[in-house]
C-alpha cells in the first residue's frame, strides 16, 4: 500500500504506477529526472504523493486530475513548468497542495477554489502572473482555506476587500510581488488572520487601525512598500517554514 525511497536517481520509476492499491507514495528528496509520466493517473486508491526535493522537470500531466482520492500532494522543490493544471481542482478530498520552488507560469486556475478540503496551498516562488480577485472570483471559494503562500511570483493588481469572504485565512502570504493599491478594512474582519505578510510590492496609504486592534494578528510585515510614514509593522517577522512532519496525512 505504500512505497517510500530514497536514493533513486533518474527517470520517474514508472514501475510503481502498476501497483494499482498503493494509497502512499513518497519518493521526496531523490534525483528524479524528467517528467511525471501520464500512467500517475492509474494510481486512482492514491491518498498521498509526495515528490518535493526532485529534479523532476517538464509540465505537469493533466493525469493528476485523476486521483480522485489524493488528499495530500506535494510538487514543491522541483523545476516544473508550463500552468498549474486546472484538473487539480478535481480532487474533491485535497486538503494540502505545494507547488512552491519551481518554474510555474500563467495564472493561477481560479477553479481551485472549487476545493472544498483544501486547507492550505502554496504557490509561492514561481513565475506566476494575475491577480487576486481573478483567483477569487467563483463565489463562495476557498471555503475552509487557512493558509494561503503566493509569495515571490508577479502577481498584480491590489487586495480585493472581497477577499475577506475567504474566512478562515489565518496566513496570507503575499510578499514579493507586485502589488499595488491600498489596503481594504474589510481584510481585518477575517475572524482568525494571524499572519499577513505584505513586504516588498508597491501597495500605498494607510494601515487602517482595524488591523492594530485585530485579536489574533501577531504579524503583519509591511517594509518595501509606499506606505505613509508613521505605519507600523506588527510583531517580529520569521520566515514560516514547515517541515514535511507538520502535514503527514
Amino acid at each position: 500500500r505504500e512505497v517510500y525511497a530514497v536514493s533513486i536517481v533518474g527517470p520517474f520509476p514508472i514501475a510503481v504506477t502498476n501497483l494499482l492499491d498503493l494509497t502512499r507514495l513518497d519518493l521526496h528528496n531523490n534525483k528524479l529526472t524528467g517528467p511525471i509520466p501520464p500512467q500517475i493517473g492509474r494510481l486512482r486508491r492514491l491518498r498521498m504523493l509526495n515528490l518535493r526535493w526532485n529534479k523532476l522537470q517538464d509540465v505537469l500531466p493533466p493525469e493528476i486530475g485523476e486521483l480522485k482520492k489524493l488528499t495530500y500532494l506535494s510538487l514543491s522543490f522541483n523545476n516544473f513548468k508550463g500552468e498549474i493544471p486546472k484538473e487539480l481542482a478535481n480532487l474533491p478530498e485535497l486538503r494540502y497542495l505545494y507547488l512552491q520552488e519551481n518554474r510555474f507560469t500563467g495564472r493561477i486556475p481560479p477553479e481551485l477554489g472549487t476545493l472544498q478540503n483544501l486547507r492550505h496551498m502554496d504557490v509561492g516562488n514561481n513565475h506566476l502572473v494575475g491577480t487576486i480577485r481573478e483567483l477569487i472570483r467563483i463565489e463562495g471559494c476557498f471555503p475552509v482555506l487557512r493558509n494561503l503562500y503566493l509569495n515571490n511570483n508577479y502577481l498584480t493588481g491590489g487586495v480585493p476587500a472581497q477577499l475577506a469572504n475567504v474566512t478562515n485565512l489565518e496566513i496570507l502570504y503575499l510578499s514579493y510581488n507586485k502589488m499595488s493599491g491600498v489596503i481594504p478594512t474589510a481584510l481585518a474582519d477575517i475572524p482568525k488572520l494571524t499572519y499577513l505578510y505584505l513586504d516588498h510590492n508597491q501597495f500605498s496609504g494607510r494601515i487602517p487601525n482595524a488591523f492594530y486592534k485585530h485579536p489574533f494578528l501577531k504579524e503583519l510585515y509591511i517594509e518595501g512598500n509606499g506606505f505613509r510614514p508613521g505605519v507600523d509593522p506588527i510583531g517580529a517577522h520569521k520566515v514560516l517554514e514547515l517541515s514535511d512532519t507538520d502535514f503527514l496525512v
